[in-house]
């Protein structure tokens, strides 16, 4: 229990990592679950505010979208109107200002200019980093228009 507040006092854990690590540190199902209460009664655990801080950092310092992000919150197992509820923190134009950031700085490494090959690229990237396509043609559209105005 000492070890696991521990974790969890450093910084903000998935309540199902926390589960893993239990189980991997030798402990049967009874004393995993009777733990798991234990860290989320004292406020060691919260998965609310796990994805809200996996939210925040993922976009402000990874770039990634909000397709990405939630995918990899499911993939910790935390439910889906908590992953809603946190996604819904992320301001709208502040997402859109990243995403054009993020592709201006991918133009100018794509290698080729010519016109559907220089797009693919660039929505491949915006794919990669989880943003969804009908955003991501809109900026791909932009970011190419003002580098073409720019030269």
């Amino acid at each position: 229990m000492n070890r696991a507040a521990a974790l969890c006092a450093r910084s903000e854990q998935a309540p199902g990592d926390i589960r893993e690590k239990l189980y991997k540190w030798g402990l049967n199902s009874n004393d995993v679950n009777q733990i798991l209460n234990q860290l989320i009664g004292q406020g060691f655990l919260d998965e609310r505010r796990y994805a809200t801080a996996f939210v925040k950092d993922r976009f402000a310092f990874n770039g990634w979208g909000k397709i990405k992000i939630a995918h990899q919150l499911r993939q910790k197992s935390i439910p889906t109107e908590v992953i809603d509820e946190a996604m819904n923190a992320i301001d709208d134009e502040a997402y859109r200002e990243r995403l054009i950031e993020l592709l201006r700085s991918k133009w100018r490494t794509v290698k080729s200019r010519e016109p559907r090959a220089a797009w693919a690229a660039m929505m491949r990237f915006a794919a990669s980093r989880g943003f969804e396509a009908a955003l991501s043609s809109e900026c791909v559209k932009q970011v190419t228009r003002i580098d073409a105005e720019d030269d």
